[in-house]
Order: C-alpha cells, then sequence, then structure tokens
C-alpha cells in the first residue's frame, strides 16, 4: 500500500474511533484537539491517557453510575488505557454538585468501604489489564501549602463564579464556604498531576472538568480534551437516577429483578439505555431504530437489552433465567412461585409415553391424572374439548403457547421439560 493509501487507512481508523467515542455524548472540547491525540496515538502506536473520577460516595452502584464505565469500555476496545481514579481526599471535603448546599464530606472508615464497591463493580465492564486504579490522595495528600498556592493563584474568584451552582447560590444569597473552591482546583490538579490525554465525566461535572484543562495549560502542558455524558434518567423516566428518588436499577439488585426493572422502562428511554449502557455497534444499534419505526414490537428489543445489562453483573446462566422468568410471569402472566414441579417416573413414561420418529407422543388424559390435576376421565376430555388445557414449550428461549383440542399432544423429540396449565389456576411444571 502507498502512502497516500496508508494515511487514508489512518484517518478510516481515526474517524470509526470517534464515531464510536461520540456516542451519546453531550459534549466534546474539542473535536479537533481529539483527533490531533488520536492521530498521535496510531502513528506512534502509543496509547492515550483515559482519565474519569469516581468520588466513592455511596456503596450501592447503580447503572447510572455506570455510564462513564462503559464508555470507558469503548476506549479500552481501541487500545487506550484507562485511569480509574478514585477521589477517596476529595470526597472527604464534599462537593456541591448539583446541590443547593455541601455535600457533607464522607469519613475514612466510609470512603474505603464504598471503594471496595467500586473497584468490585468496575471490572465487570472494564478490562483489567488496561485500567489502572489510583487513589488520589496518593498525591494531593502530599501537596506542600506554597505548591497549592501556587496552583490556585492561576484560578480567579470571577472564574470560579461562572460555575452554575455558585452563582445561584451568591444570587440567593446562600453561603459558599471557600473549600467549596478548593474542590475542583484538587480535581483539576488529579488531571496535570497525570497528564491525562482526555477525562470524561457527567455533564454536571464540565466545570470541574475545564478547570483541570486550563490549570494544564498555565503549566504548559499538553490539555486534556473533556467529553461529557449525560445523567442517566431512572424508571420514573423524568429524574436523574438515585437511590434516594427509588427510581434506580442497582448493579447489585437480584437477576429476576434487574430484569424486570429494565423491562418497565419506556421504549423512548430504552434508545437511550441502549446508547449509554449497551456494546452493540452504531450500525447494529442504527438498524434496531429503524426496525421499530417501521413497526417492530419494542418488547423484543428491550428483552435484548435486558439480557445483555443482566449477563454483564450477573453471566449467561442467571440472565436466561431471569429472561425466561420474566416470560413466564408477566408475559405468559404465569408466577413461577405458583407453579407445582412433577417428575415423570419410569414406570409411567414406559406405560404412557409413546417415542415416534416425529417425536414424542404424551396422554393427555392419563398425564392430567398422574398429576393430580383432574378428579375424572370424562373432565380431563371436557377441558381438552373447550381449550382449556395448554402447553408452554421453549424455543430459542421463548415461550411457545400450545393450546390442545386432542387427547393426545405431540413433542418434539428434545423436549426435557414442558409447562402445563389447566385453566387459569393449574399450573405445572413437567420434567420427563
Amino acid at each position: 500500500m502507498n502512502s497516500v493509501g496508508v494515511k487514508h487507512e489512518i484517518e478510516s481508523q481515526i474517524w470509526n474511533q470517534i464515531d464510536a467515542i461520540k456516542r451519546g455524548c453531550v459534549e466534546l472540547i474539542k473535536e479537533d484537539e481529539l483527533y490531533e491525540k488520536l492521530l498521535y496515538s496510531t502513528a506512534h502506536n502509543l496509547p492515550l491517557k483515559i482519565k474519569a473520577g469516581f468520588d466513592p460516595t455511596a456503596p450501592d452502584i447503580h447503572l447510572g453510575h455506570t455510564v462513564l464505565l462503559n464508555k470507558l469500555r469503548t476506549f479500552q476496545e481501541y487500545g487506550h488505557q484507562v485511569f480509574f481514579i478514585i477521589g477517596d481526599f476529595t470526597a472527604m471535603i464534599g462537593d456541591p454538585t448539583g446541590k443547593s448546599e455541601t455535600r457533607k464530606p464522607l469519613s475514612e472508615e466510609d470512603v474505603l468501604k464504598n471503594s471496595k464497591d467500586y473497584r468490585n463493580q468496575a471490572f465487570k465492564i472494564l478490562k483489567p489489564e488496561k485500567t489502572t486504579i489510583l487513589f488520589n490522595s496518593w498525591w494531593l495528600s502530599n501537596i506542600k501549602l506554597d505548591e497549592f498556592i501556587k496552583i490556585s493563584s492561576n484560578y480567579t474568584v470571577r472564574r470560579m463564579l461562572e460555575k452554575d451552582d455558585f452563582e445561584k447560590r451568591l444570587n440567593d444569597n446562600s453561603p459558599i464556604s471557600i473549600h467549596e473552591f478548593i474542590y475542583p482546583l484538587l480535581q483539576g490538579f488529579d488531571s496535570l498531576f497525570l497528564k491525562s490525554d482526555i477525562e470524561i465525566g457527567g455533564n454536571d461535572q464540565k466545570f470541574n472538568l475545564i478547570v483541570g484543562r486550563e490549570l494544564m495549560k498555565s503549566f504548559n502542558v499538553n490539555p486534556q480534551v473533556i467529553m461529557t455524558m449525560p445523567l442517566l434518567e431512572g424508571l420514573d423516566g423524568k429524574n436523574k437516577m438515585s437511590k434516594s428518588l427509588g427510581n434506580q436499577i442497582g448493579v447489585s439488585d437480584e437477576p429476576n429483578e434487574m430484569f424486570g426493572k429494565i423491562m418497565s422502562i419506556s421504549d423512548e428511554m430504552m434508545i437511550k439505555y441502549y446508547e449509554l449502557l449497551s456494546s452493540i455497534g452504531n450500525a447494529e444499534l442504527n438498524i434496531l431504530k429503524k426496525e421499530i419505526n417501521e413497526g417492530m414490537n419494542p418488547i423484543l428489543a428491550k428483552k435484548k437489552l435486558a439480557l445483555e445489562i443482566v449477563r454483564t453483573y450477573h453471566g449467561q446462566s442467571l440472565a436466561e433465567k431471569a429472561s425466561k422468568y420474566f416470560e413466564e410471569k408477566f408475559q405468559k402472566r404465569i408466577n413461577p412461585d405458583e407453579i407445582k414441579k412433577v417428575e415423570l417416573s419410569r414406570e409411567y413414561i414406559e406405560k404412557y409415553i409413546e417415542i415416534l420418529p416425529q417425536g414424542i407422543n404424551l396422554n393427555l388424559i392419563s398425564l392430567l391424572a398422574f398429576i393430580g390435576a383432574i378428579e375424572s376421565n370424562s373432565e380431563a376430555k371436557r377441558l381438552i374439548k373447550q381449550g382449556a388445557v395448554k402447553i408452554d414449550l421453549e424455543s430459542n428461549n421463548n415461550l411457545i403457547e400450545i393450546r390442545l383440542d386432542s387427547n393426545y399432544a405431540l413433542m418434539p423429540l428434545n423436549t426435557k421439560e414442558f409447562i402445563i396449565k389447566i385453566g387459569r389456576k393449574k399450573i405445572y411444571k413437567i420434567k420427563l
């Protein structure tokens, strides 16, 4: 390949990266700088330093917290190194981000406990070999006073008051503590210390991210590119996901609960969840949007999303069981807790079940009598004739309901278990 072809190939790779990186992004400062950083990275085969800070302010992590983790994983897929900063030092100061009053600082014990939870959950998404976990107390606790004064001299009170929250509180004559000015400076110093290439954060963190970018300029360090991500709405579809509002989907939720919560989000929110939480590529996502607009049942897409998210935190087996549980309890209106389980004896199978080349032939009258679902054969015949007896078979992880009108049912040869429903209340899971 000639030099023109090589250049074209590199540019194509870079724009593919940018398209994937920008997905779901609220603001990128600046795209031309991102292009130059990626160009240098590609040409010299050097991974970029991607920084994201996490204040361990709560032990319970929900999907809203994982928006940044998923974006960090995208960077890792393209070979870059993630610096996962646990803000143990800054968490003990308190940050007023998005609040009308200062967030209460945490104790050292709280910070250490919550940090452990963050790390455990982070590696369910991030690649360990491309993740460096750091505590910002490792350098912030060693800053000398004269050094910090030099750092703070690069930022003015006027610039600090440009922060929306500070400006509002000043106009309302609400107090602003001096230590609240210190917080963004310390977060900015994290970027200066690490010489990060890119920092990502929630769009409520934009001001703090810019402080880091400008501090780097002041000390003649190549400034970081800033990427802000949206705050994920919770189950109500309106407010930011929050445990205090009760609209959260916790990453430690039980598989069935997590699956059900995801299935309860609105069809409109589903697309945003796909953009921010799913690993499917942009091309596949665009096809999905098109199919939904053309009339595809959104429940099918939502189930696929729920399956992926539950798999991330609980594994494939439990995700499939959660999907089946949802189908039985909600789509088929079956409560799994009310299902009676029956294993057919060898004697029964030899006497009443016939194995044919085309399938397993069940004698329904004898089956209903064996499991104790009827009082007489005539009752069984009447229920079957009325169509009150149904069988659910699983096929490709979906339940197929068969309405029976004959005294016999032909089942696939590979059938190991099935559900039989008699009327509205009697439900049995039959194991062959």
